[in-house]
């Protein structure tokens, strides 16, 4: 792996599907990191929608759709395909969550900084 690498929580410790959120140490300030569970593969992205700015959970760690599908703001419902953060519905339609690189490890789930 390139750069430091942090553990986040063991991959069992997500419900499948499911979503976690993290805090992640950016300079002086301190981002979250959304993390999304589907079956074995992780999806990690920060927790700003590209619509408001704001984070994207009502509850802090849930992320997912009613029917966890998508991964849903609650500011105004706009859906966040998982796979690759694109929102394909809602008012900002074709952009993107930033993505956060993310790695299962040994069964833990690890932010990969660089």
């Amino acid at each position: 792996m390139n750069g430091p690498t942090d553990r986040l929580c063991a991959l069992h410790d997500l419900d499948d599907p499911g979503s976690a959120v993290f805090p992640l140490p950016h300079g002086s300030h301190i981002e979250q990191i959304m993390v999304i569970r589907q079956g074995n593969d992780v999806f990690g992205y920060l927790n700003n929608c590209p619509h408001t700015g704001g984070p994207l959970d009502w509850v802090p760690g849930v992320f997912l759709d009613m029917e966890k599908r998508f991964i849903q703001c609650a500011t105004h419902d706009a859906l966040f395909r998982i796979s690759d953060g694109e929102c394909v519905h809602g008012p900002c339609l074709g952009q993107y969550l930033q993505p956060v690189s993310l790695d299962c490890d040994d069964g833990w789930i690890c932010y990969r900084g660089g």
